[in-house]
């Protein structure tokens, strides 16, 4: 069994819609996919839709990764399995899109001011599928667009980071509320790349007083050492381990990925069925 539990569409910042992902993850021989869109968790539907009504053989997960910022660290969680008609849920998933929003329009009136970048908060919106979330990709493809700079790469030199006069940082959910509310809805809430935060063991072990129930050893981003050190860890604190290519696209900001690449154990999934049975019934 080929399993890839963290996959992007254009619902965030992917480039793939639902559909063409299905198709992909087929082609890559994949049985078993999550899509982990940020902040948002429409494009399942219409993943799950298609594949049914075309005859994909194909598992598709309801997955979402909620973007949090903790200590002036960005600190993702993701989420498998969770009722996403539970109202904390909902509104958790209504908060973090008017951060994002806000942060989008904040940043067009600062670039429009300081920098005299004339672009609108529809050219950002319009990068992203219909009630997508938008994210920091979207704001420097439409500075590109607009001329502001000569690729997106220097749109994120220049103007996406915490050093520019123009960038303005999201306020989000914290990481403990993410997993609290993935959690009591149903869901099984992960620590998402774990090597991006210096202070992952801690947090981690801090984290689970919130319902974490699982690490993402298995990334694109991970040597295998480092896949080692996050399995002892979950090992040692009783989590399960999850792990996915964190597809976006094949090629650009995120460097050349394949769907799938990186290998993922099929126990990865079986031990994920398990803990959803466990929460069930607890």
């Amino acid at each position: 069994m080929k399993v890839d539990l963290h996959i992007h569409t254009t619902y965030s910042d992917g480039a793939f819609s639902p559909q063409m992902i299905v198709d992909t993850a087929l082609d890559c021989n994949l049985n078993v996919i999550a899509l982990t869109d940020h902040d948002n968790i429409l494009s399942y539907s219409i993943a799950n839709d298609y594949a049914l009504a075309n005859d994909k053989k194909l598992e598709i997960i309801q997955g979402v990764e909620i973007n949090t910022i903790y200590k002036d660290y960005e600190v993702h969680i993701l989420g498998y399995f969770m009722d996403v008609n539970n109202s904390d849920f909902q509104s958790m998933l209504k908060f973090q899109q008017n951060a994002r929003n806000y942060q989008a329009r904040e940043m067009v009136a600062l670039l429009n001011k300081k920098e005299g970048i004339r672009i609108k908060f529809d050219d950002i919106k319009k990068l992203v599928a219909p009630h997508g979330s938008i994210g920091r990709p979207h704001i420097a493809r439409a500075i590109t667009n607009a001329g502001g700079t000569g690729s997106v790469m220097e749109a994120y030199e220049k103007y996406i980071n915490d050093n520019s006069p123009v960038y303005v940082k999201r306020k989000t959910v914290s990481p403990h509320d993410a997993c609290e509310v993935i959690y009591d809805a149903g869901g099984i809430p992960v620590f998402a790349h774990p090597i991006d935060v210096e202070i992952s063991e801690s947090l981690a072990k801090e984290l689970m007083n919130y319902g974490l129930r699982g690490i993402e050893a298995y990334h694109r981003k991970h040597s295998p050492a480092v896949v080692e050190y996050y399995s002892s860890l979950a090992e040692k604190y009783g989590l399960i381990i999850t792990g996915g290519s964190d597809f976006h696209a094949p090629s650009g900001n995120h460097g050349t990925i394949v769907m799938g690449k990186n290998f993922v154990p099929s126990w990865v999934y079986d031990e994920l069925i398990k803990e959803k049975k466990r929460i069930e019934i607890s």
